[in-house]
């Protein structure tokens, strides 16, 4: 199922792994000015979601509702942004993003406004277990 799959290298770079799901893995993406997951389905040579087939669609969607539910349940927010974009990364991944009104980059989008602010290690830990607690909960 994940034969010939590699996580692009700006991915891994900028994210930090949360957890498998059935289609994707799940990863928090270092910048602690935002809740912000990032799914990439596990299958190589993914560009587009037309890429994938009609049931990884439908579980990539159900994966996406399944983040974004995990990250609302530890990062309040006041709105919940999804995109796909692929224009500097293509390897398809999907980005699932708490919003609250007077973030760093409100009303406009996330991509590329500001650079990154790391999450300190502690709190990047402390991060990654309520969002795997909370996934626990979202099956």
């Amino acid at each position: 199922m994940n034969a010939g799959f590699l996580l692009d290298p700006r991915l891994a770079a900028d994210t930090r792994p949360v957890a498998r799901l059935d289609l994707c893995e799940l990863r928090l993406m270092d910048d602690a000015r935002f809740g912000w997951l990032v799914l990439v389905p596990q299958r190589a040579g993914l560009i587009e979601i037309a890429d994938l087939t009609p049931s990884e669609r439908t579980l990539l969607w159900h994966e996406v509702d399944r983040a974004g539910a995990a990250l609302r349940t530890v990062v309040p927010c006041d709105k919940l942004n999804l995109g796909a974009l692929g224009n500097i990364v293509r390897q398809l991944h999907v980005h699932v993003v708490a919003r609250c009104e007077g973030d760093a980059a409100w009303p406009g989008p996330v991509w590329g406004n500001g650079a990154a602010v790391p999450y300190e290690e502690a709190a990047r830990e402390a991060l990654l277990g309520r969002l795997r607690e909370a996934l626990r909960d979202t099956r």
